[in-house]
């Protein structure tokens, strides 16, 4: 009897559930679920496997190195536990491990501790999301925990795929009020695909509308669909307040601390490991080191690694490299501790190998047994980048050539697995990929940070063909919005070519708010997200994720109003915003520097207005040079890189540098030259 079964036969059910597809089998399992899901302890934590019956193979990427090294006996090793936190953006990951990192003596009582301290990236603090994947390491009861804080945003999917490969099980972190989103589901899916077990954490359960049974019948509702095995669908579920720093077994009965989260991740499977097999380390991630150069990241899967060793770096296909491991970290709290040896199960940090990359294996070169390259899904979205040609060029920044942002790219390619640079047909233009217009944005946001200047044209989707049909990107999109505004969220939805797939309140027995569901060509998300919080005054919340490749939905009306564009060089005068103001809304104010074809405003009207905003007020007997005109002057639109990338149309560019984010139209294309072909932004 399957484990399934089991607990059917337990819940008087009198049926199966089989192969956890989204069958109605499957539902009778969940319809008794609430019962028990609190109360009891799964089966795979009473009686653990032996570990040849269980997942000896940890990575999906293990096909190539199980033939190879399958002589070699597999262990389970104790003292390790290699986790990957995981959850749609906001649920709480962060904060969740800055709960366990003050609870396990991570810092000195008298230490004052940040606020998601794992988020040291500044355009995380200042977005208020996870970017980069980062390690730490805690101890509870003599075991190590690896832990690797993961991007909930769907945009930066790439991290967690390749973050995958290094753990043996993950957190599913879910909001007890909202329940599953789209990105558990995208990294749910890709867990249960890797064979990996998950322990549910429901957070935030302290909010006054937390509705933890609804939610984790939802979250097995999600194991179902997405056919996960006995085993994985036999989760345990922890409820906690990561803020409060407290955890539970039972959502009613939660304790002072974060100890029954600790005890499951105590009980998640164990690392299986070969230590006397040939050396194999899968990179899951590069660092960079001002003294010790690159650094490549990533689990050592069998034997063992020492300082000072010669290994070997290669691919499936490919010749071995050789160098000298020159210095060897583990993880350790929030920092890196230096070791002269690691054995097979933890995960590492090497340095002195300046070839390795990320999907690279390290071997030994007497026995090179390469393991399959880190798989990630293909780019959606694609941008170009090029030299800043406009009239204020190289007044702001420190890199202005081609050649400068063609090496900037390069490096981001090696450690941005989701990212793609290609070559145009000219050489100071290049085409960039990524899984989103935030992916792009958060990229471009980086280089003006160091002091690049570039100009980047819209965003476009990237067509396939297929049996002679043209492809284009959906995404699905979920929008929870307040009743009386569910009419302007269908209407704008509806324009994008978006389809309804469903409509429902957003809490159960509740009334106020709604939640949309819609599945919208990616053209038509390109600037949606500013125009859904104007017609919902602000109140909206919408999630979006990949959805698949349809059949190419038509044309998409780009915006209603047109653009107002300077008509010389020079400074903006008074005199000049107070002419132009009254055709819409402005972009500059007094003594900010303009030039000819330089987007200043949006008009009021569709279609383009040539303005001048420098214009001077000629003096007289009873005028005075140097009078200031400053009544009724409306205060301008502040723009920022995001709102500008969405703004721009298929004829218009964004220049980007240290100080100014501008938009202009673009010269090669002449007045108005956008085409309206398919590689359109729209």
């Amino acid at each position: 009897m399957t484990r399934v079964a089991a607990v059917v036969a337990i819940l008087g059910l009198g049926a199966t559930c089989q192969a956890f597809a989204p069958q109605p089998a499957c539902s009778s399992v969940k319809a008794g679920r609430r019962l028990s899901v609190s109360k009891r302890v799964p089966s795979w934590l009473q009686q653990r496997q032996p570990a040849a019956a269980r997942r000896v193979s940890v990575l999906k990427s293990s096909v190539v190195n199980d033939e190879a090294v399958g002589e070699a006996a597999a262990e389970l090793r104790d003292d390790l536990r290699n986790i990957a936190i995981v959850a749609h953006v906001d649920h709480g990951k962060t904060t969740l491990v800055d709960a366990m990192l003050r609870q396990s003596a991570v810092f000195r009582d008298n230490e004052k501790m940040e606020e998601r301290v794992m988020d040291s990236n500044d355009q995380e603090r200042e977005r208020g999301i996870t970017i980069l994947a980062k390690n730490c390491a805690i101890r509870y009861q003599g075991v190590k925990f690896n832990l690797v804080d993961t991007p909930g945003h769907a945009d930066f999917g790439g991290e967690v795929e390749r973050i995958l490969n290094m753990v043996d099980g993950v957190l599913l972190v879910v909001d007890s009020v909202e329940g599953p989103k789209p990105q558990t589901r995208f990294v749910l899916k890709k867990a249960l695909e890797l064979g990996l077990q998950a322990v549910v954490v429901v957070n935030k359960i302290d909010r006054p509308s937390a509705r933890p049974d609804y939610v984790v019948d939802k979250t097995f509702d999600l194991f179902c669909e997405l056919q996960a095995n006995d085993a994985q669908s036999d989760f345990q579920v922890v409820y906690t307040s990561a803020i409060q720093g407290i955890a539970g077994d039972e959502a009613d009965a939660l304790k002072d601390n974060m100890q029954p989260l600790f005890e499951a991740i105590l009980n998640m499977p164990r690392p299986v490991v070969r230590p006397n097999a040939p050396l194999q380390m899968l990179t899951a991630n590069i660092d960079y080191d001002d003294f010790k150069g690159k650094l490549g990241i990533g689990r050592v899967h069998s034997g063992s690694i020492k300082r000072g060793q010669m290994v070997g770096v290669t691919r499936p296909g490919e010749a071995v490299k050789t160098s000298r491991i020159s210095e060897l970290f583990v993880f350790d709290n929030l920092g890196r501790m230096a070791v002269e040896e690691a054995s097979a199960g933890d995960i590492v940090m090497v340095a002195g190998i300046d070839e390795i990359g990320i999907g690279d294996t390290v071997v030994d070169p007497a026995n090179p047994i390469p393991m399959v390259p880190i798989a990630v899904e293909e780019p959606t979205v694609r941008m170009t980048f090029g030299v800043n040609k406009s009239p204020l060029a190289g007044r702001e920044g420190k890199f202005l050539t081609s050649r400068m942002i063609r090496d900037r790219l390069m490096k981001e390619l090696d450690r941005n697995v989701a990212l793609r640079v290609e070559e145009t047909d000219s050489a100071d233009v290049y085409e960039v990929s990524g899984r989103g217009q935030l992916h792009l944005t958060v990229l471009i946001e980086n280089m003006r940070r160091e002091g690049f200047e570039l100009l980047v044209g819209p965003p476009t989707v990237i067509t396939r063909k297929d049996n002679g049909k043209l492809m284009e990107p959906f995404e699905k999109v979920e929008v929870q919005v307040p009743d009386e505004y569910v009419g302007s969220v269908v209407d704008l939805l509806s324009r994008r070519k978006g389809e309804m797939i469903n409509m429902a309140p957003a809490t159960e027995g509740e009334t106020g708010f709604t939640n949309v569901e819609y599945v919208v060509p990616t053209r038509g998300m390109i600037g949606l997200r500013n125009q859904m919080l104007t017609v919902t005054r602000g109140t909206a919340v919408m999630d979006t994720i990949f959805e698949s490749y349809r059949e190419f939905a038509g044309h998409i009306e780009a915006r209603d109003r047109g653009s107002l564009i300077a008509h010389e060089d020079g400074p903006v005068t008074p005199n000049g915003v107070l002419g132009a103001q009254d055709r819409g809304s402005l972009f500059c104010s007094p003594k900010d520097d303009v030039y000819s074809g330089m987007i200043v405003g949006i008009h009021q009207r569709p279609g383009d207005l040539v303005v001048n905003v420098c214009k001077v007020k000629a003096l007289n007997n009873i005028r005075s040079a140097n009078k200031s005109i400053v009544e009724g002057i409306v205060p301008p639109v502040e723009i920022g890189l995001d709102q500008a990338v969405e703004y721009i149309n298929d004829d218009e560019l964004v220049e980007v540098t240290p100080s100014k984010v501008r938009m202009l139209k673009n010269p090669d294309m002449g007045k108005r030259g956008g085409s309206k072909g398919l590689s359109t932004k729209r």
